[in-house]
């Protein structure tokens, strides 16, 4: 096959990492040894006695670090593997087991990664000081400190390890129920004068087509399968949310931002200043989106015309062509860049064909074992699709420039792993505006960028407010499907102002975010992400070529400091005053008046 026929396929290559899917020999072998090495850390953490702090102590100690991160690298392997299995056929009932064993052996690396945490926290300070600096630790110091300081947060190893356990079929059992329930979603379509019927992620295309008149019936018909699964996603998320909120109460913590918090390594202080200015968008978002609506013919926007392109006659983009356009955008700012995604489709990397039977959603996912990633996505030519496609790789290249280092250094947090992807949607975004011709191509542009404005600082928002208060009302009792829908109204009204005419009562069941367990939270850190990149483009646009090292390196310390650390290191601002997030939010929604302006003339 042609490396031009190689570009062209959009289907991944799994084979090359484990050959034969769910069913792999190969893979079975690797699980297994990456068991036993768990089991082996398990079983020596657990018999471990002695002083703290002698010689034969910190040797172990070496022995167990160096342990654990061998065996944290592998159980990344194994989890991606599956993750894109079940991806790309929810129906395959054999990864899903696989999914089980996954997450019970994830439960013993933590047991054991707890015991580990309690002997570096029996150091003393002088002795820890000596042990951390030497052995070729410093590089993943901060972490270690990370580790030792965490102890005091958490509840006994025994308990821990038994709440581990627990989760497997109580809090993981529950988010994978969901995926079962996205899986029942069917929802009949008429094409070429046959009825069809479409997965959650083929749906969800139809949300921004071009023509309003498929959009209309597309959200009508979107909402009423998310109703009709209502009660069957307000169980998943109740329990979900009940296991956490017990778990954080046994541990002491009154807050349930307190644990996304630290998994994010931010400050409370940063986050209310990037909140704060992100609220500062919505006069000038609810100016384009009254101007995006005239253009379509409506008063007021409906909540599924907010991601439609502009124009009745938006073209589809070929994926081949996509794939040219994120390589030349990309390798002006850095050939580094470039070559990372031109080695992700010629490689196959990217999962992106338009079937049914896949999940909803795009994700990268990494392979540290093979110091590769893989993209997951479901492509149909938009514009927004080719922004997830650039999103996905700037995770991508990420991760291609954190391989080279110990597995705990590797282990940057989501916002600082959105700040790297969208940083690359920005950098299609620039490159396609400046070889915009004419008006109407201008035009489409700067509503895409503006789009992202909107979904950063208003829906990723209305996200916030809606878990904010759910978590608040969920530590009382359950809360019945109606209650959330009338949670989810609340928050959107007032992320969006009265910038909408519709809205989507039901986006708590049908946006997966909500459901994952890995993170809590998992919707602020995406906005950090979004004016975080925003900020860091201004610095690249000012500096000119010499940033693409220093944002290399950037990217390369992201799992080695705080993101304040990483503001003043690397940037020279500080993250937790408003300065910076203001002029932020002012340079992401500097388009709208040349919106406006370029609407009126339409």
């Amino acid at each position: 096959m042609t490396q031009t026929n190689e570009r062209e396929t959009q289907r991944w290559d799994l084979d090359v990492l484990f050959p034969g899917g769910s069913e792999s020999p190969v893979f079975a072998a690797f699980f297994e040894e990456t068991e036993r090495l768990v089991g082996q850390l398990l079983g020596e953490l657990k018999a471990s006695d002695g002083e703290a702090g002698d010689d034969s102590f910190k040797d172990r100690l070496g022995l167990w670090t160096d342990g654990l991160q061998r065996a944290l690298s592998r159980l990344r392997q194994a989890d991606s593997f599956i993750g894109c299995l079940t991806s790309q056929r929810m129906d395959d009932r054999k990864a899903v087991a696989w999914t089980e064993r996954v997450q019970t052996l994830a439960a013993r690396f933590r047991q054991a990664s707890d015991l580990y945490d309690v002997k570096l926290a029996s150091l003393s300070e002088r002795k820890w000081e000596e042990w951390s600096a030497s052995g070729g630790r410093a590089e993943v110091a901060f972490l270690l400190r990370e580790r030792r300081d965490a102890v005091k947060d958490k509840l006994p190893p025994a308990l821990e390890g038994l709440a581990g356990e627990l989760a497997v079929d109580g809090y993981h059992g529950w988010a994978e129920h969901y995926q079962t329930i996205v899986a029942r979603i069917s929802i009949p379509w008429e094409e070429n004068g046959e009825t069809v019927r479409l997965s959650a992620g083929q749906a969800a295309n139809k949300l921004d087509h071009p023509d309003a008149a498929v959009r209309d019936e597309m959200g009508r018909r979107w909402e009423d399968a998310w109703s009709g699964q209502a009660d069957l996603c307000a169980d998943a998320l109740n329990r979900i949310a009940g296991f956490r909120l017990k778990l954080y109460g046994a541990r002491g913590w009154n807050d349930p931002l307190r644990e996304p918090l630290k998994l994010n390594r931010m400050s409370r202080d940063t986050l209310d200043a990037m909140w704060t200015a992100a609220a500062g968008a919505l006069e000038p978002l609810q100016r384009y989106m009254s101007a995006k609506a005239r253009l379509m013919g409506k008063d007021r926007l409906a909540w599924h015309d907010v991601e439609a392109p502009v124009g009745e006659n938006a073209a589809v983009i070929p994926y081949a062509e996509a794939a040219a356009l994120i390589e030349s955008a990309f390798g002006a700012f850095s050939p580094d860049m470039a070559a990372l995604a031109k080695r992700a489709f010629g490689e196959r990397w990217i999962e992106a064909e338009d079937r049914p039977g896949k999940r909803p959603g795009g994700f990268c996912t990494d392979f540290p074992e093979s110091g590769q990633t893989r993209i997951f996505m479901t492509y149909s030519g938009t514009p927004g699709n080719v922004s997830t496609l650039a999103h996905e790789l700037g995770h991508a290249y990420h991760s291609s420039l954190v391989h080279g280092l110990p597995p705990f250094a590797q282990d940057y947090a989501m916002n600082v792993a959105e700040t790297a992807s969208t940083f690359a949607e920005g950098l299609v975004s620039d490159a396609l505006l400046r070889l915009a011709d004419g008006d109407a191509a201008r035009l489409a542009l700067l509503d895409e960028r503006l789009q992202r404005a909107a979904a950063f600082c208003m829906n990723i928002r209305a996200r916030f407010l809606f878990e904010t208060r759910f978590y608040d009302e969920r530590s009382k009792g359950m809360l019945e499907a109606e209650r959330l829908g009338e949670l989810m109204l609340e928050a959107q009204r007032e992320a969006f102002g009265g910038a909408l005419s519709s809205w989507h009562p039901h986006f708590w069941a049908s946006k997966l975010h909500f459901y994952l367990t890995d993170v809590p939270f998992y919707n602020f850190p995406y906005t950090f992400g979004y004016l975080f990149s925003t900020g860091i483009a201004a610095v690249a646009e000012a500096e000119g070529p010499s940033f693409a090292k220093r944002y290399d390196l950037l990217l390369r310390d992201t799992g080695r400091m705080t993101v304040e650390q990483l503001g003043s290191r690397h940037l020279g601002v500080r993250l937790d005053e408003p300065e910076f997030w203001k002029a932020a939010v002012e340079r992401a929604v500097a388009d709208v008046d040349e919106f406006c302006a370029l609407g009126l003339k339409g």
